[in-house]
């Protein structure tokens, strides 16, 4: 089994079950220690090649997500390999995208969809999820269908 995240770490964010999801913006340095094992990268442009498994996902800054299907497919890769490796969801200031893609995955994790923003402002950055219509997406993405 991998090395995990530091949970003390503030960019890494502790699901209810456990499960360790570092954010991070992409206009910062890595940041020292171990490199993430598989990211997705929430931006309006192809992002530059990482030294591991990524994907992109366009999401253009302070927007919704382009493809809404897409988004929902690969918040559930995130969560689903977040126990046996090392996770990153990042967007380029780590903070609204990130931040969204954050309460999903908290969402996911079992979190109310309702609350899911509030647990994430606790437990990773307490500007996450800038917009308005990002808190509407979170609590839409609770629902079925």
């Amino acid at each position: 089994m991998t090395d995990s995240w530091d949970a003390a770490d503030r960019a890494v964010l502790t699901l209810p079950s456990g499960r360790l999801i570092r954010g991070r913006g992409l206009r910062k340095p890595l940041p020292d220690g171990p490199e993430p094992e598989f990211a997705v990268y929430l931006l309006g442009h192809a992002p530059a090649p990482a030294g591991w498994e990524s994907r992109w996902l366009r999401w253009p800054d302070f927007r919704l997500p382009a493809d809404p299907q897409q988004a929902r497919e690969l918040l559930e890769e995130v969560w689903r390999r977040a126990p046996d490796e090392r996770v990153e969801v990042a967007c380029g200031g780590g903070i609204g995208r990130t931040g969204t893609a954050l309460a999903c995955l908290a969402v996911l994790d079992g979190v109310p969809a309702e609350d899911a923003v509030a647990f994430v402002r606790r437990g990773y950055h307490p500007r996450a999820v800038e917009t308005p219509w990002q808190r509407r997406y979170v609590r839409k993405f609770g629902r079925p269908g």
